[in-house]
């Protein structure tokens, strides 16, 4: 387990990134950018980028998540750019403060776009190799032990000043297909990893096992649609990233930026099928007592459907397309751990489905997680000096979810090895600072999953303003190149413009008056600024612009961010005091040092919990569950006494 300062090694690397998933491929990208010498240790090159489950990335929260990597220098937006196939913005009729972005992927397209975005970075080296263990020094002076580097089961060492975990569900995962068939594995075809997972444990931290699962996939050839409801895409030039410059993206025959859009197709699960799921349900590995791990409350199996919600008449199904090379459809909505053969049963039950062929069956794995109030906000392991865990591990569900960690923890680990400050995002500055922050502080009970309710700024942190709000950090951090660079500035520019066209801009009574009508809003009889009339509800600046002849140029987005902010400043004013509120408790720093256990004026459970999560600042301490608005109080005038009390002892 442990291993000498002057171990032989086949390279030495400034980072190490163990798993080639959405975490892994986020840290070595971030870690790279940084300047860092990354190495990304994978069981297998070809899965670099793969999506294990469900090819779309994107959606309530988490398409905000998305352009915030973006924003990092991420290339999760860049390869769905370059692999969407369909396209759905979510929640247009709540209007665009809350628009969230989601696009169904090209399988292939994407895993081969993230390979090729991987091996641009000429610092970035991808190897092949199953890590068995972490390569470990503890003969440091404080008893913690320090990360040294990686060997893989083949026998190859790599030495690293830093290393990033982002094992996914292989952490001892163990695939469940009814109560009887168990497989090792950590997704289908692919082994687990049990070595580092055994290690990972015997150095002393906490683990605890979750479950995921994942629906049948079907031979579209097979599929009667003229029975099934179909779903266009809403494409319209949307782009999940700003940098259309690099890579050169795929043109399709429409001129677009992205491949060919498909359809998806709606069914739905009927009673027919309910009635199968429930008399086999004793064979469910869930219900047949085969697993006990706890799985994702948002995303259920549908056995969990059927149990938990009898009354329903219904459940929804869409099939969605895996790829322009390929007949077969991941049927969304159907996730299941029952036998093979009953899983086909339910597919012919279904509406359009009646002669189905399956081409592969769905299944449930438990994997290995840690709980993350082991992690610091940098997602640093506090019991090994030099580790940092990413993605699933952490005990989250979620492409997006991963990619948000992955680029954090990544960024953090170059910068330790270069001994700069570490990148710590509040929650008023990104939704990545609302995972992060929920998930050392508060820990998980269950598959975390970003929603907006978990944020208190979800007007201010949005998807279209996601490069205002973290470009300033990116820039500092010298993330872009130059191209990027320009390409930024020009984009936050127009959006300047945008706002000052507004305010001198006047349209008159005729340029205007069918849009006011057609609004439903009042006329006006004299010109009146355009900022003055995109405050009112369902007047779009973009459509003022184009009435009165100006702003052609400027470009959708920077116009929609600018109407957003004019129309809902108000909202936005309250969002930015409360941030501030935040900020000042967050400058109230805590020491590392500081006696809880002693702090009398604290209840029991305060001390014991701030004990524990070691909190850096009163902010994150008042997000602590179990610590009150009094304790708090308590806290500061115990710290203060603290302080004086050490400041006299030196």
């Amino acid at each position: 387990m442990t291993a000498s300062r002057t171990l032989e090694t086949e390279a030495e690397f400034d980072v190490l990134v163990v798993g080639g998933g959405h975490a892994g491929t986020e840290a070595a990208v971030a870690a790279a950018r940084l300047g860092a010498g990354v190495a990304l240790v994978t069981s297998a090159l070809e899965t670099i980028g793969q999506m294990s489950c469900n090819p779309a990335i994107g959606g309530v929260a988490k398409g905000t998540v998305v352009r915030e990597v973006d924003a990092l220098g991420g290339i999760m937006a860049r390869a769905t750019d370059l692999a969407m196939l369909q396209f759905r913005m979510l929640n247009r009729s709540k209007g665009p403060a809350v628009w969230a972005p989601r696009a169904q992927c090209d399988r292939g397209l994407y895993r081969r776009a993230v390979r090729s975005l991987l091996e641009r970075h000429a610092g970035l080296h991808p190897i092949q190799g199953t890590v068995a263990r972490l390569l470990l020094d503890s003969g440091s002076g404080d008893g913690i032990p320090r990360v040294l580097g990686i060997e893989t089961i083949e026998g190859r060492r790599f030495g690293a000043r830093a290393v990033v975990v982002t094992s996914g569900t292989f952490g001892r995962g163990r695939m469940h297909i009814g109560t009887d068939r168990q497989l090792a594995g950590g997704r289908a075809g692919e082994a687990p990893a049990t070595h580092l997972a055994e290690q990972l444990e015997s150095v002393g931290l906490t683990v605890g096992r979750f479950k995921t699962g994942t629906p049948p996939r079907i031979d579209g050839r097979s599929v009667d649609y003229s029975a099934l409801d179909r779903q266009e895409s809403e494409i319209d030039q949307f782009d999940y990233s700003w940098s259309h410059f690099w890579p050169a993206p795929r043109v399709s025959a429409a001129g677009a930026r992205h491949p060919a859009q498909l359809p998806c197709w709606i069914t739905f699960l009927l009673e027919p099928g309910k009635r199968i799921i429930a008399d086999h349900i004793g064979e469910s590995a869930m219900y047949g007592g085969a697993i006990a791990s706890r799985g994702p409350r948002y995303c259920p199996s549908v056995e969990d459907k059927i149990v938990k919600f009898p009354a329903a008449d219904r459940h929804q199904l869409f099939l969605e397309p895996e790829g322009h090379d390929t007949a077969e459809l991941y049927v969304n909505g159907l996730s299941t751990s029952l036998p093979a053969p009953v899983q086909l049963e339910i597919l012919r039950s279904v509406p359009g489905l009646e002669r189905v062929r399956k081409t592969r069956a769905g299944y449930a794995i438990e994997y290995d997680y840690y709980p993350p109030t082991q992690l610091d906000p940098t997602l640093a392991v506090r019991a090994v000096a030099g580790l940092y865990f990413a993605g699933q591990i952490n005990g989250t569900t979620g492409y997006e979810e991963a990619a948000g960690q992955g680029v954090l923890a990544g960024l953090n680990a170059a910068l330790a090895t270069r001994g700069r400050p570490p990148l710590i995002l509040g929650r008023d500055t990104s939704y990545i600072g609302v995972l992060i922050d929920d998930l050392v502080t508060r820990g998980v009970d269950e598959p975390y999953r970003l929603f907006t309710s978990r944020s208190e700024f979800r007007l201010t942190v949005r998807q279209d303003n996601a490069l205002a709000r973290l470009a300033p950090i990116a820039r500092d951090l010298a993330l872009y190149d130059g191209t990027e660079a320009t390409i930024v500035a020009d984009r936050l520019a127009a959006e300047r413009e945008a706002r000052a066209l507004a305010e001198s801009t006047a349209v008159r009574p005729e340029q205007v008056a069918s849009l006011l009508a057609a609004a439903g809003t009042t006329p006006i009889a004299q010109p009146v600024r355009a900022i003055e009339l995109a405050r009112r509800q369902g007047v779009s600046l973009e459509a003022l612009f184009a009435a009165a002849g100006v702003g052609s140029t400027l470009g959708r987005e920077p116009v929609v961010t600018a109407e957003l902010e004019i129309k809902y400043e108000g909202y936005f004013a309250r969002e930015r005091e409360q941030a501030d509120r935040l900020r000042r408790m967050g400058a109230f720093a805590l020491d590392a040092a500081l006696p809880y256990g002693e702090m009398q004026s604290l209840t029991y459970e305060a001390r014991q919990k701030l004990a524990a999560l070691r909190p850096r600042t009163l902010a994150q301490a008042s997000r602590v569950p179990g610590v009150s608005p009094s304790d708090l109080q308590n806290l500061v005038i115990e710290v203060e006494r603290w302080r004086r009390g050490a400041g006299a002892a030196l």
